[in-house]
């Protein structure tokens, strides 16, 4: 069921005032944290609708609901340009596809990913911005699996993804553990992405956050917060975690 226009824009600006708050509470620049609407789930009407209110990046969890919504909202005549990114986990197979698209990847945790998306990237002739994955601890996700690399291999492989020519090292990203005070976590996640930026000074990006705990995010660093059920609402028939 498509969200109110009406609704989509109270939560928008319900979130921006959240990210604001935080980031000066923490002596930051709220400009320099960007929302990452997660839309697994909606439908492309609500894309359209939060694009028409002035967000730009949204983000889903499976490649086939993404190429899926790019291929429909590419066909929207004037329609304005989006910038789109897979947070959850990426297949081999399935790296050609979002390179053809252009997604950002936020989910690199392991060598042989980071090698199948380079052919694609080279194949498809543009370079791909990419995130690594850092596991955070915690319970896994209910279908059993949470990605990210653990925390010790971390530098290692960011050092692969920089050397790659296919691909672009923007820093990384990580999900707090359930059902823990999320600030301990960022607080580890900082002082990791403060390692790997001091070996690659452009990977000046940290993805974290989501509905629940932005503000815990924002104030470890975060540069993108994750969002999806602040934004469009509860997901309805889904067995995946809200964001």
């Amino acid at each position: 069921m498509m969200a109110s226009v009406d609704r989509l824009q109270h939560n928008l600006r319900n979130v921006r005032e959240r990210i604001d708050a935080a980031a000066r509470a923490a002596g930051r620049d709220p400009a320099e944290v960007r929302v990452l609407a997660v839309s697994k789930t909606r439908p492309a009407a609500d894309i359209r609708a939060l694009a028409a209110l002035g967000q730009r990046e949204f983000a889903e969890n499976r490649v086939q609901e993404l190429t899926g919504k790019v291929a429909d909202l590419a066909a929207d005549p004037g329609g304005p340009e989006l910038r789109w990114h897979l947070v959850g986990q990426l297949q081999r197979n399935k790296a050609g596809a979002v390179c053809r698209i252009g997604a950002v990847v936020h989910s690199v945790d392991r060598l042989p990913l980071v090698a199948a998306l380079d052919r694609a990237a080279q194949q498809a002739q543009r370079p791909l911005d990419a995130f690594v994955q850092v596991d955070l601890g915690g319970p896994p996700g209910r279908d059993g699996t949470r990605g990210g690399a653990p925390p010790d291999d971390v530098p290692a492989l960011a050092d692969a993804v920089a050397e790659m020519a296919g691909l672009r090292l923007l820093g990384l990203m990580a999900v707090a553990p359930r059902n823990a005070d999320p600030a301990p976590a960022f607080a580890r996640l900082a002082e990791l992405a403060a390692r790997v930026r001091a070996d690659h000074p452009g990977s000046r990006e940290l993805s974290a956050g989501m509905s629940a705990d932005l503000e815990a995010a924002v104030t470890a660093g975060a540069t993108v917060v994750r969002v999806g059920t602040a934004l469009f609402g509860p997901r309805v028939l889904s067995s995946e975690p809200d964001v």
